[in-house]
């Protein structure tokens, strides 16, 4: 989550504030509203309405009433009545009639929101609260090294500190209940202020630490999503999806909330599919069911020892299925099968034209493949002349033998002359040709090239 305070801390790699969300300057932008009402003209003797939502670490939201009408804009920090006493600091995230929307539907009654608003932050509240946040972390591990030596079956994931540093909330993970009052009495030994222990679930702890999901985004947990439904393992049935815990499980080790998203979609493309139904009668054999086009309507049928499948449309199946109850048998599925359209492959077509007479980028690379092939074959040669000659160490009269000169070539043998001489075809000669005339045009360009260089040197 990027803020406004973001910045490189040398290297590649963002510094960030890393408060997650609870940030003094509202850029992190972590379970927003908009206000789409705040632009609009309201009633002369309209009356502002008094409760107040406000942000404090995390998710948690809260409702204050803002008994003294403080003017107040989304984003301030307010000092806000504590549970317990004290006072608590926050930003506000929602005013006016929003309000009163977000309490039916959180059912809620205006009635029941009794804690106050102090007033807007000073810089002595702000302080104060800066300084409690960056205990947090401390805190946290310290409370994790007592709860080890006590043995206890639990993991404390987060601490929220008020903003007064009277009271930390410690929130914690575990399968079932845990005996924590020794440890509270430890903590309070040792951190000297009141201490409430929490039990949240695994996906409120990853919604209060955040993270990035497989979807390569930032968990919807920790962003935008307020309450967790039920996932099951039918939703990934019906839409088709392999049952592969590792695949289906979020970073809290529960499934996926994006499960339940589209699932409503499914559920209407399914009332058309037929259900349970794993072969059809036909008079050739019995055809197996192999998998479901849901929102193309399709189902595809094969025969035992065949391997090519058979779509047919959903309405013809359920013809077919009623005629199996009556005992009626169709001939063959292969008759009433669909022609699926194929796509057509797509012709590339470049969006530039070699408008100019440039050379290709690759002509030096060529040039140079073709030296070293026939160079390859001057050398293959050579060795082949050298092995047929015989070796001669001495002349007759105990003589030295002659030494060849260096530069003399090998000689042809009658058949490579012979080949030399025959007459090319009609596709070697034009290939020939073209070559020669590719070659000549290319001196031409750089010959003129070079001219124009010579005559306009300030022409870079």
């Amino acid at each position: 989550m990027g803020c406004g305070s973001c910045s490189t801390g040398g290297g590649c790699a963002p510094a960030g504030c890393k408060s997650n969300g609870s940030c003094l300057t509202g850029g992190c932008q972590k379970m927003e509203v908009h206000d789409w009402l705040s632009n609009l003209d309201m009633p002369s003797n309209y009356k502002p309405f008094q409760i107040i939502e406000v942000k404090f670490k995390g998710s948690r939201k809260e409702f204050f009433v803002n008994s003294d009408d403080i003017y107040l804009e989304i984003g301030e920090l307010v000092a806000v009545e504590g549970p317990t006493g004290g006072y608590d600091v926050g930003h506000v995230s929602l005013t006016g009639e929003l309000v009163r929307i977000q309490l039916k539907r959180r059912k809620v009654q205006a009635s029941q929101v009794t804690r106050k608003i102090y007033r807007k932050a000073t810089e002595a509240d702000v302080e104060k609260w800066k300084i409690a946040k960056g205990l947090e972390w401390e805190t946290m591990h310290r409370a994790r090294t007592l709860a080890l030596d006590l043995k206890l079956s639990m993991k404390i994931s987060d601490v929220d500190y008020q903003g007064d540093r009277t009271k930390a909330t410690f929130f914690y993970t575990a399968e079932g209940r845990v005996d924590f009052r020794e440890l509270i009495k430890k903590m309070a030994e040792a951190f000297r202020i009141r201490i409430e222990m929490r039990q949240i679930g695994m996906r409120q702890e990853a919604g209060r630490l955040g993270g990035i999901g497989s979807c390569g985004r930032e968990l919807c947990c920790s962003t935008w999503l307020t309450n967790f439904k039920t996932v099951s393992t039918a939703a990934a049935r019906y839409q088709n999806l392999s049952l592969n815990t590792l695949k289906l499980a979020g970073q809290c080790g529960k499934l996926k909330c994006c499960l339940n998203y589209e699932l409503d979609t499914y559920l209407d493309a399914l009332k058309d599919i037929p259900d349970r139904i794993d072969a059809l009668q036909t008079e050739i054999g019995v055809a197996r069911h192999q998998k479901t086009d849901i929102f193309k309507k399709l189902m595809w049928f094969s025969y035992a020892n065949q391997e090519d499948w058979i779509p047919l449309k959903v309405d013809r199946v359920k013809e077919i299925m009623a005629m199996n109850k009556r005992g009626e048998k169709p001939s063959n599925l292969k008759d009433e099968a669909i022609e699926l359209k194929t796509s057509a492959p797509v012709e590339k077509v470049h969006d530039y034209e070699n408008v100019v007479g440039q050379d290709s980028l690759t002509r030096l690379d060529e040039k140079n493949r073709r030296n070293n092939r026939n160079n390859r074959n001057r050398n293959d040669r050579g060795k082949g002349n050298q092995g047929t000659q015989k070796p001669q160490n001495q002349n007759k009269q105990g003589q030295k033998p002659q030494e060849k000169p260096q530069n003399q070539r090998p000689q042809k043998t009658a058949e490579a002359k012979a080949n030399d001489q025959a007459p090319k075809t009609q596709a070697e000669a034009q290939g020939t040709e073209q070559k020669r005339n590719n070659r000549n045009r290319n001196k031409n360009r750089h010959k003129n090239r070079n001219k124009n260089q010579s005559e306009n040197p300030n022409n870079g």
